[in-house]
C-alpha cells in the first residue's frame, strides 16, 4: 500500500513538472510574441512612418516645385546647346543668341594648309547651316515633356549636372566638292595627267608628272568635323594628300586614234550632207622606234608625222557646206595687254575651222595643245590660289568661256565643264569655263544629226565665236539665265610688314566679294512656247580678301 502511494505521488510529481514546463513554454511563447510585436512597433516607429512622411513630403515639395515652375516660360537653368548657355532664356532669345554665334562661326575663314601653300575657304561657300530651331525646341522641352516626377527630376538634374544638347549641321556636299576640286588644281606639286596633241607635222606626247592629289574624302571629313564645333573660330586644317602617278602612255591607242588616210571633202544639197575632209596622218618612224623613244624619260616626246593632205579640204567647200548660223557669242579683250592678247589670238586660231561630225566630241586641251613658249604662248596674268600670277597661256580661259556660251546657245551637249574659282571679268558668273593643261578641260559633243563648224574671229580685240551647221524646223531658241543666289563676303586680312613703321599700314590687295550662282537654260519652240527649263550648273566663286600690311 505504501509502495502504491509512492508510485502515485511520483506520477503526480511528473505531471506537475510537465505542467510547469508547459506553462513555462507558454509564457516563453507569449514573451517572444510580445518581443516581436515590440520590434514591429519599433520598426514602424523608426522606419515606416518616416518613409511615409518622406514620401508625403516629396509629393508636397514636388507639387510646390511644379507649381513654382508651371508659370516659367523660359528654358530651365543648367541647359546648354553645344556649350552655349541658354539657361533662363526664352525660345526667341535662345535662337537669337545661337544665330549670332553660328553666323559668326560660319563667316570665319577655314585655313587649309599643305607645306607652304595655304587656301582659305568660307563655310557659307558650301551652304553650312545648323538646325537651331530643333536644338532650342529640345532645350525648351527639358522639364516639360514627362510627368510631374520626371519633370522635377530633369529640373533638379539640370541644376546639379547640366544638359548639353547637340546641333545637327547641314551643308551642300556638291559645292564643297567643287571647292576641293579647285583646290586640287592649285595645289603645288599636283599630279599632271598624260596627254597628246598634233602640232603640224609632229605628235607631241606629254607623259605627265607624278605628284599629289588632294584626298578629297578625308579633307571633307576633317572640314565637317572641325565646323561642327560652333565655338571653334580659328580652324587650320592640314590638307591630306595621296601620291598619284599619271595615266601610262598607251602608244598603240594613240596611234589608232590619229592614224588615218586622207579624205577629200564633199557635200550634197538634197538633202544637205557634209562629208568632211580628213588629213592623212602616220608615224614617220616605225612603231618600234617610237616605243624605244618612250623608254627614256623626257618631259615631252616629239614623234615626227607623215602628213598627207586631201585635194579638197572642208575649209575649201566653206560656208556652202554649213549654210546656217546656229549660234554666236562675243567677248572683248580690249583691256588686255600684248601678251594676253597674243594668247587669245593664238588659241582662237587653233580652234578656228574645227569641224565636228555628229556624235564627235571636242576637247579644248587636245585642240589647243599644251601652252608652252615653243608653241608661241606668252606669259600673262592668271589667278592661282586667289593671287595674280604670270603663266604661259594666261588669258585663254576667255576663249574657252566664249566658246562655252556659243555651244550653249547652239544647244549642243556639254560633257565637261568647270567654273573658275573666282569671278571672271569677261562673262557673267555662271557662264564661264576654266581650262588647264593636265587639269580641267572643256568638252562638248555634237548631238545634232549634221556636222558643225566652229569659226573664231579676233578682229579689233573682239573675240567672236560662231557655230555653223544646218538648221532644222525642230530647233529651239535658247535663253540662258545665270541667276545670282547669294554673296560670299570678303574678309580683311592683316599681314605684318617689317618695312613699315609701327602704326603704318598699306593696302596690298583690294577686297571683292564672291558669289553663288545657279544657271538655267530655257528652250522655246518656234511659237514662243516654253518647252523645257533646266538648271545646268550651280557655281561658287571665292571672294578676293582685302590684304593690308601693317607695321610691326
Amino acid at each position: 500500500m505504501e509502495e502504491l502511494k509512492n508510485v502515485v505521488t511520483k506520477d503526480e510529481k511528473v505531471e506537475e513538472d510537465e505542467g510547469l514546463k508547459i506553462l513555462a513554454d507558454a509564457e516563453n511563447i507569449i514573451e517572444q510574441t510580445n518581443n516581436k510585436h515590440s520590434k514591429a512597433k519599433k520598426f514602424i516607429l523608426f522606419f515606416v512612418i518616416p518613409l511615409v512622411v518622406l514620401i508625403i513630403l516629396i509629393a508636397i515639395l514636388s507639387t510646390i516645385f511644379a507649381l513654382i515652375n508651371m508659370n516659367n516660360t523660359n528654358i530651365i537653368d543648367g541647359v546648354f546647346i553645344q556649350g552655349v548657355d541658354v539657361s533662363n532664356l526664352s525660345v526667341d532669345d535662345a535662337k537669337n543668341k545661337l544665330n549670332s554665334i553660328v553666323n559668326e562661326h560660319i563667316s570665319k575663314e577655314i585655313t587649309l594648309k599643305y607645306e607652304d601653300f595655304t587656301k582659305a575657304l568660307v563655310p557659307t561657300q558650301f551652304s553650312v547651316n545648323f538646325d537651331i530651331d530643333s536644338a532650342v525646341s529640345t532645350a525648351y522641352s527639358i522639364g516639360r515633356n514627362g510627368n510631374i516626377f520626371e519633370n522635377n527630376f530633369s529640373i533638379l538634374n539640370a541644376l546639379l549636372n547640366s544638359y548639353n544638347i547637340g546641333q545637327d549641321m547641314a551643308y551642300d556636299p556638291d559645292l564643297l566638292n567643287a571647292l576641293l576640286v579647285e583646290l586640287n588644281n592649285e595645289l603645288p606639286g599636283r599630279m599632271e595627267n598624260s596627254g597628246y596633241y598634233v602640232d603640224g607635222t609632229s605628235l607631241i606626247i606629254d607623259p605627265g608628272k607624278e605628284g599629289v592629289n588632294v584626298d578629297t574624302e578625308a579633307l571633307s571629313n576633317r572640314i565637317v568635323k572641325a565646323l561642327s564645333d560652333i565655338n571653334n573660330n580659328d580652324i587650320v586644317i592640314e590638307i591630306p594628300v595621296v601620291n598619284v602617278a599619271p595615266t601610262p602612255i598607251d602608244l598603240d591607242a594613240i596611234y589608232n586614234e590619229i592614224h588615218k588616210d586622207p579624205v577629200d571633202a564633199y557635200y550634197t544639197t538634197d538633202p544637205y550632207v557634209v562629208h568632211p575632209s580628213s588629213t592623212g596622218l602616220d608615224f614617220d618612224i616605225s612603231m618600234d622606234e617610237a616605243k624605244e623613244m618612250l623608254k627614256t624619260y623626257q618631259e615631252e616626246y616629239t614623234i615626227p608625222l607623215k602628213v598627207t593632205y586631201p585635194n579638197v579640204s572642208t575649209n575649201d567647200i566653206g560656208s556652202e557646206a554649213f549654210p546656217d548660223l546656229l549660234s554666236s557669242f562675243r567677248t572683248s579683250f580690249t583691256s588686255s595687254n600684248s601678251n594676253r592678247s597674243t594668247n587669245i589670238r593664238l588659241c582662237s586660231e587653233k580652234i578656228n575651222g574645227t569641224v565636228l561630225m555628229p556624235g564627235e566630241t571636242f576637247s579644248f586641251n587636245q585642240v589647243v595643245g599644251k601652252r608652252t613658249p615653243e608653241a608661241g604662248f606668252k606669259p600673262a596674268t592668271a589667278y592661282s590660289g586667289g593671287k595674280v600670277v604670270q603663266e604661259y597661256g594666261g588669258g585663254i580661259c576667255q576663249v574657252s568661256s566664249t566658246l562655252y556660251n556659243a555651244v550653249l546657245y547652239a544647244n549642243l551637249e556639254i560633257t565637261e565643264r568647270t567654273n573658275h574659282g573666282y569671278k571672271p571679268s569677261y562673262v557673267d558668273p555662271g557662264l564661264d569655263a576654266t581650262v588647264s593643261w593636265g587639269g580641267p578641260d572643256f568638252k562638248f559633243t555634237n548631238n545634232r544629226d549634221y556636222p558643225i563648224r566652229i569659226v573664231c574671229d579676233t578682229s579689233n580685240k573682239i573675240l567672236n565665236v560662231y557655230i555653223y551647221g544646218l538648221k532644222r524646223d525642230t530647233d529651239y531658241k535658247v535663253v540662258l539665265d545665270a541667276q545670282y543666289v547669294s554673296t560670299v563676303n570678303y574678309k580683311t586680312v592683316y599681314q605684318k610688314d617689317s618695312s613699315l613703321k609701327s602704326g603704318q599700314s598699306k593696302v596690298i590687295q583690294s577686297g571683292s566679294n564672291g558669289c553663288k550662282t545657279a544657271t538655267y537654260k530655257y528652250l522655246y519652240d518656234a511659237n514662243g512656247t516654253l518647252v523645257s527649263s533646266e538648271c545646268i550648273s550651280r557655281d561658287t566663286y571665292n571672294p578676293h580678301n582685302k590684304i593690308i600690311a601693317v607695321g610691326e
